[in-house]
């Protein structure tokens, strides 16, 4: 995580380098706990995918692609809001940091209910926009997780918000591999009584969130109780700072399923087209809106590994912002902007290269052959959306959020322009999944821009200009070594992708991107304040 700033003398207080600095190092080694977290769940979720296929089948795959859709966008929007509107209130709430979080946890139990209602209500209306009646009833299901996540979400918060990241990270692992061992053990007992795979994986999924709730309840960090006579934040003001927060979230999130959804619909309005399987038109949708999922597996690989760098620049952010520390805030921007640039650059150096070789360890030669262009596209785009994921964060980490959920949403309205416009004409099949990969990549494109220029406007900084011309270098060079791959077995694409990620390293050490003095930061934060 990016260090504080080092003349000491803001506001007149000499003493701000070291408190800062202790604060730096601490959220630094926060970071890495938390960052090795993100690292073990992009793990088993990398493995999750291909095994959820292989125990419900391809076409129930791709049918409860569709049916994430709603579930994913959902509580994707639960928890970060969450997250991030109960962590700004314990951290800025100094002394009382107890009566901030009880009074936002009973907000966020309120809005649980409402969640929940809405996701099943919708689940019929969505079916029908699909023309997939089959994805109703798991969306049943999935509105019992969105309330979960509703009650989970605010305890994860407070563990943000009071920076026990070493709790948050390991509460990360744990619901990880409940979630990963409720979805398979209970889809694949399904279908071995010939009953729906999709059912079974999202009744396993809610088993899973409710199982993680009394841990985390149990991780919660002990207040300071000589608060108890303070104020608490009211509901109306809680409110007023959470709103903008979820509808930057929800259209960020939108983004990331808007073109998944678009697609199950164009592919289900030519079935005369689609219809290439024993099944019918319903079966080769789901095919291919499987291919498209597995190739986002891959493709939001950059944006889940970000995520983590967000959690910790948040309550920086948030803190700084309170004490009106423009300069800390600046620096953090810069310092975070840097090092997710570089992050980023890496996963999509990596894909952009083998997309084939990695489509063909995960789920076979013959999705690889018709999914390996589409993937190719899709992570350039999703690489953008990781870095508009950090923006949206940085400008509601400074109170910018009105900002951040117009970007957003003038992105949603691009991609679903640019898809409505271009996807429907292709012809049904490959063609769609390419030109829906295309449309989205250049909305989230152009959104970064946009959102680039909006925090260097507010913030003072974002990604230096340097780390972006050296990383596009490294992950073009990348890219261009990657044509000359031949075809490699499963065993050799490990270390392909080891061999491709050195190539993108030594890139940066060459431009002098890398240097020693990162080597010095990560082992000073390693060891932490002496």
């Amino acid at each position: 995580m990016p260090e504080p700033p080092r003349d000491g003398m803001q506001d007149g207080n000499p003493t701000a380098t070291t408190d800062l600095g202790s604060a730096g190092r601490s959220a630094g080694r926060g970071g890495l706990a938390v960052l090795g977290a993100k690292v073990f769940f992009l793990v088993v979720g990398f493995a999750q995918q291909p095994l959820l296929r292989m125990v419900v089948g391809l076409h129930d795959f791709g049918a409860l692609a569709q049916a994430l859709v709603v579930a994913n966008t959902v509580n994707n929007v639960v928890v970060s809001s969450a997250t991030q509107g109960v962590s700004r209130a314990v951290a800025g709430a100094k002394g009382r940091e107890q009566l901030a979080f009880r009074s936002t946890l009973k907000v966020h139990i309120l809005l649980a209910f409402a969640v929940a209602g809405l996701v099943a209500g919708a689940a019929p209306v969505y079916a029908r926009f699909e023309h997939a009646q089959d994805v109703a009833p798991p969306l049943g299901v999935l509105a019992g997780v969105a309330f979960c996540y509703g009650v989970y979400a605010p305890l994860i918060g407070a563990l943000n918000g009071t920076r026990q990241f070493g709790r948050q990270a390991l509460l990360d692992v744990t619901f990880a591999i409940l979630r990963t061992a409720g979805m398979l053990g209970v889809g694949w007992a399904f279908v071995s009584r010939n009953r729906s795979g999709v059912l079974g994986t999202t009744v396993g999924w809610l088993a899973a969130a409710v199982a993680i709730i009394p841990i985390a309840v149990g991780a919660l960090p002990r207040f300071d109780r000589t608060s108890t006579t303070s104020t608490a934040p009211t509901t109306r003001r809680y409110l007023a700072v959470l709103g903008p927060i979820a509808g930057a979230q929800l259209f960020t999130n939108l983004l990331m399923q808007i073109d998944l959804a678009l697609l199950g619909r164009f592919l289900s309005e030519r079935p005369a087209e689609s219809a290439l399987t024993a099944g019918g038109a319903r079966d080769a949708v789901k095919v291919w809106v499987a291919i498209y999922k597995e190739c986002q597996t891959f493709a939001f690989l950059p944006y889940q590994l970000l995520f983590s760098v967000t959690l910790v620049l948040f309550p920086m952010l948030a803190r700084a912002t309170a004490e009106d520390n423009r300069t800390a805030v600046s620096a953090y921007v810069a310092r975070g902007g840097r090092l997710a640039a570089i992050f980023c650059g890496l996963l999509v150096s990596v894909i952009v290269a083998i997309p084939a070789p990695l489509l063909t360890f995960a789920y076979g030669a013959a999705d690889a052959s018709r999914g390996a262009d589409v993937l190719r596209t899709m992570v350039l785009g999703q690489g953008a959306f990781a870095m508009l994921g950090v923006a949206t964060t940085v400008l509601a980490g400074i109170r910018s959020e009105r900002a951040a959920a117009l970007i957003t949403f003038l992105a949603v309205i691009g991609v679903g322009a640019t898809c409505y416009g271009f996807v429907p004409g292709a012809p049904s099949g490959h063609a769609q999944l390419l030109r829906s990969a295309q449309a989205s990549a250049c909305a989230m494109a152009v959104a970064l821009v946009a959102a680039g220029a909006v925090v260097r406007s507010r913030a003072g900084a974002f990604v230096p200009v340097l780390t972006m011309v050296r990383v596009s270098i490294a992950t073009a060079s990348c890219a261009a070594a990657g044509l000359l791959v031949p075809p490699v077995g499963r065993v050799l694409v490990p270390g392909l992708a080891l061999a491709v990620a050195a190539l993108y390293a030594g890139v940066l050490v060459t431009t002098r991107e890398l240097g020693r003095a990162d080597l010095v930061t990560i082992r000073s934060v390693a060891r932490g304040p002496k």
